[in-house]
Parts: structure tokens; C-alpha cells; sequence
């Protein structure tokens, strides 16, 4: 018998209209497809010779439409694609996008097939989504990403709440998992790394009264950069997934926007790379592939960092070196991340597009399997 994989792909859950402050960044109506459909006329401020016409072969589908949902949940399981990580937001004492997973994921009828885990996506929501004012405001603020320990405990309640005690949520040895991405803006709100640390010790325990035997805590790589946030630790990033007891560690997205900016034989090296630095370190790191980069279709001047040859024959053999990875190394699951289902506007995607077909999904299917028929 073939071994089995847990092939998770995360989810940007801004394909569709249905949150009304969505429309503060796509007025059209029907989220971030309004970006990739406008894609032409976004791009007069490009230089000669660019050109990005991808296009899905599905439509632009509102992925909150549970029929929608239930049609990628089949594509997915059929191509091995077999764990959704759906990024999830709050803003301002309020999900943001939540509507995509509960109205989508979680009324489909087949979600059994597909399991899915949360990564919180608790970056600060900028300018950055709005094509009219990305280029100029990028970086000014409109939501805070980080949130204080009041309102870290009330997450807490949501989430075991509503989406661990599901039958789908994705476990690792009966533990629900729960990816953050950035380690700076947790102990920004949580008052630095005793807060932070306190706060996940309560995260831990309120998973362990609702009766699961524990909380496999993951964080999103950040590098090993010098870090001293509240003046009390010095050391790297890396250090701080032990001082707040992370149990793994992969990546969202591999390399530096600036790094991405090479052709995609050089970047499956990086790939290895990384994940030596991960042994080397001595963490339990869960391997990694990252599609594709370019934001061009965000906005209308041109950003030079694009990841070239992202073809379907390039991305599986990264695939093909994940999977050796898990099949060396002594994991409490066989899992791999993948950036990811369906980010159109950083070109990193799996979904079926006019360029490749399904030839993403193929590759994922060749090196993992896929699920059979039913």
C-alpha cells in the first residue's frame, strides 16, 4: 500500500463579495477576482513586455457558495490535495472574510473529504489590497493586525468553539492545529513574550477543557534574524518558538519578496536550503513549497520581483523533494504545506488557470496521489 500524505494548501478566502467591508478594497462586488479580472487595465504603468494574463478556467466563483465549494473540494481530493489551511483574520473586534469558510467550506457536503485547520493571519491590513491607493499607501495602517489578551481570550472561544470540535478540523495525534503568522504582532498585543506565553498557556488549557488531549501550536518562518522586541529577550526569531513553546514550524510563503526574484530552478534550491537550515537548527519543521511570486496584479507599477519558470514540470520536482523530506525525517505527521489554492494576485496558486490547465494540480497528484472516486 502506498503511503499516505496530508497535502495542505492554504486558502486566501477574498474570493468573494459577500463581507460587506470587503467592499472597502474590491467595490465591484465579488472580492479579489475584481483585481485579477481587471488585470489589463490595471497595468498601463507596466513596462513593455509584461505581461500577465492569467486567467481561471473555473470563473470568477464565489468560493462562500458552499456548491462552489463543494465542486473544489472534489477537484482537491481527487488531485491529493487533501487539507485546506484557510488564513483568518480579525480586525477591528471583528472577523474579517470569516464568510468564506463558514458559508463556503463548511456548508459543502463532501467536507469530509478535505479536512482544513486555521492559520491566523494577524498581519496588519494595509492600502496594500485597494488597487486605487496600493502603490502610494502600501504600508499606512487601517487595521492593527495584533490584538490584546481580552480579546485573545474571546478568539480563543471562537475557535475551539466553532471550528476545532468540527469533524474535519485537522489534527495531529487528536491535537486540533492552529498556525499564526506573525510572531511580532502577537506579543506586540499580548504585552511581549511573558504576555504572549501566558496567553498561549491559556490557549492550551482551554483546548484541553473542551476535551481534546491538547493543542498542536504551529508558527509561519520568519527567519533567524536578530530579535529583541520588549527589551527583556534578546536572542533570534528563531529562538522564540521555543521560549513560547511552538510545537512545529513551517512557512507561508518561502523567501523574501526580493529573493523571489530568480528563475524557479534556482528557488527548488532554496527550497532545500531551507529545509536544511530547519535541521540544522533542530526544529520540527513541516516542509514547504511556494508556487509561484508576482504581485504586479496589485498594483499598477511595476514590481520587479517575479519568480520565472513556475511551470507545472518545474513545481513538481519541489513537490518531489518535499516528499523526501517527510519520507527521511521522523514527523508526527506526513504533512506538507503548500502556498497555495488560490493566491491569483501573488501568482501562487494551484486552481486551474488558461495557462496550464490543471497542470498544477496534476503535479500534486503524480508525486502524492490522489484520492479515488467515490
Amino acid at each position: 500500500m502506498s503511503k499516505k500524505y496530508d497535502v495542505a494548501a492554504f486558502i486566501w478566502p477574498a474570493y468573494t463579495g459577500d463581507d460587506p467591508r470587503a467592499l472597502a478594497f474590491w467595490p465591484e462586488g465579488y472580492g479579489e477576482w475584481q483585481t485579477v479580472k481587471n488585470i489589463a487595465a490595471n497595468s498601463t504603468q507596466k513596462p513593455e513586455g509584461y505581461l500577465w494574463d492569467r486567467k481561471p478556467l473555473w470563473g470568477y466563483v464565489n468560493e462562500a457558495n458552499p456548491d462552489v465549494m463543494e465542486m473544489e473540494i472534489n477537484c482537491a481530493y481527487r488531485h491529493g490535495v487533501n487539507v485546506f489551511i484557510y488564513d483568518w483574520y480579525w480586525y477591528d473586534d471583528a472577523p474579517f472574510l470569516e464568510n468564506c469558510l463558514n458559508d463556503g467550506y463548511l456548508k459543502a457536503k463532501n467536507n469530509d473529504l478535505v479536512k482544513f485547520y486555521l492559520m491566523w493571519a494577524n498581519h496588519h491590513a494595509t492600502y496594500m489590497w485597494d488597487i486605487e491607493q496600493s502603490d502610494d499607501r502600501e504600508g499606512e495602517v487601517i487595521w492593527p493586525g495584533d490584538v490584546t489578551p481580552e480579546i485573545f481570550r474571546k478568539l480563543v472561544k471562537r475557535w475551539i468553539e466553532k471550528y476545532f470540535s468540527h469533524p474535519s478540523y485537522y489534527k495531529i495525534d487528536g491535537k486540533p492545529v492552529f498556525m499564526f503568522y506573525k510572531y511580532r504582532q502577537l506579543l506586540k498585543g499580548l504585552g511581549g513574550t511573558e504576555g504572549a506565553r501566558e496567553a498561549l498557556e491559556y490557549f492550551r488549557e482551554e483546548v484541553k477543557k473542551a476535551g481534546f488531549p491538547g493543542l498542536h501550536l504551529q508558527i509561519a518562518f520568519n527567519g533567524f534574524e536578530g530579535f529583541d522586541y520588549d527589551g527583556r529577550y534578546g536572542g533570534t526569531a528563531g529562538d522564540i518558538y521555543e521560549l513560547l513553546g511552538f510545537d512545529s514550524v513551517s512557512h507561508y510563503n518561502m523567501g523574501t519578496q526580493a529573493e523571489r526574484n530568480k528563475d524557479y530552478t534556482e528557488f527548488i534550491r532554496d527550497h532545500k536550503a531551507s529545509y536544511d537550515e530547519m535541521d540544522a537548527k533542530g526544529r520540527l519543521y513541516f516542509p514547504q513549497v511556494s508556487v509561484g511570486w508576482d504581485s504586479n496584479p496589485r498594483y499598477r507599477r511595476f514590481r520587479p520581483e517575479i519568480l520565472k519558470n513556475n511551470t507545472p514540470e518545474n513545481i513538481k520536482k519541489a513537490f518531489l523533494q518535499a516528499k523526501e523530506y517527510v519520507d527521511t525525517h521522523e514527523l508526527p505527521a506526513p504533512l506538507v504545506l503548500i502556498n497555495s489554492w488560490n493566491e491569483w494576485t501573488e501568482t501562487s496558486y494551484l486552481q486551474p488557470d488558461n495557462l496550464y490547465g490543471y497542470g498544477y494540480l496534476e503535479a500534486v497528484r503524480d508525486v502524492f496521489g490522489g484520492g479515488e472516486e467515490e
